[in-house]
């Protein structure tokens, strides 16, 4: 038998919170790293890059769980659902944050450019670890039943 809704909320509200401290501690780690290859200039870059990740994350995720809460309360004919005008500014400003961190960043010469890619690469180590742990705790954890 399947789960129930709120527990599969359950499970994946879990799978976004690993994922989001996993993003933080992959740029820390990826940060100290550069910090003692190249020297604090492209770990600052890291460090910058990791944490937009991370925001750009958070904000994905706001926007999405309003948007479905809008839409499960369109769908059963509830009150008229308002979506606050915050959740529209994250979903649409991470976009305008990056493209004005990066502008800048090539502009100005202010940091390493791969450096500050590399940081922007740890949301995606984190969803990949976050995925083999999902792949590897299920695999253990359902056996088909006849």
């Amino acid at each position: 038998m399947l789960g129930s809704v709120s527990d599969s909320d359950s499970i994946y509200r879990t799978a976004e919170h690993r994922i989001e401290w996993m993003t933080l501690v992959f740029g820390i780690a990826g940060a100290a790293f550069v910090f003692v290859r190249w020297g604090s200039h492209a770990a600052a870059g890291v460090a910058l890059g990791a944490a937009l990740a991370w925001l750009n994350f958070r904000w994905l995720k706001q926007g999405v769980a309003a948007l479905v809460k809008l839409s499960t309360a369109q769908a059963s004919d509830s009150e008229h659902a308002r979506v606050p005008l915050t959740v529209y500014a994250k979903f649409f400003g991470r976009f305008a944050l990056l493209v004005v961190v990066v502008y800048v960043i090539l502009s100005r010469s202010l940091l390493p450019v791969a450096a500050v890619l590399g940081g922007l690469f740890a949301v995606v180590a984190a969803v990949m670890i976050e995925i083999m742990w999902e792949l590897v705790r299920g695999s253990r954890g359902t056996e088909p039943h006849t």
